[in-house]
C-alpha cells in the first residue's frame, strides 16, 4: 500500500512504536470511491512517539519510526 511507502518505506507494514498490551500493529481504513477517507491504526501508538520524550520514555529510534510514518501518512494524504 503507497501509504507505507510515500515517504520512508516501511516494507512489514505500520510500525510498533509503545507497547501496551503485546499485539502487533494494525492499520485499517475505509475507501469511499477509490480513495483512502479515514485511517485507523490500532495498538501502535503513533502518537505516543510524537509526544515528548519525558512522557513515554520511548528510544530515539522509534520516536524517529513514529516521524517517519506520520510524514508518510502527511504525504499521502495531501498528494492522494
Amino acid at each position: 500500500m503507497p501509504f507505507f511507502t510515500a515517504f520512508t518505506r516501511f516494507p512489514g507494514g505500520l510500525p510498533k512504536i509503545h507497547e501496551h498490551d503485546g499485539g502487533p500493529a494494525k492499520a485499517y481504513g475505509i475507501v469511499h470511491d477509490g480513495r483512502l477517507v479515514v485511517f485507523y491504526s490500532y495498538d501502535t501508538d503513533l502518537g505516543d512517539g510524537l509526544e515528548d520524550e519525558d512522557v513515554h520514555h520511548d528510544p530515539p529510534e522509534k520516536r524517529e519510526q513514529a516521524l517517519r510514518m506520520g510524514l508518510n501518512i502527511v504525504h499521502y494524504a495531501l498528494t492522494h
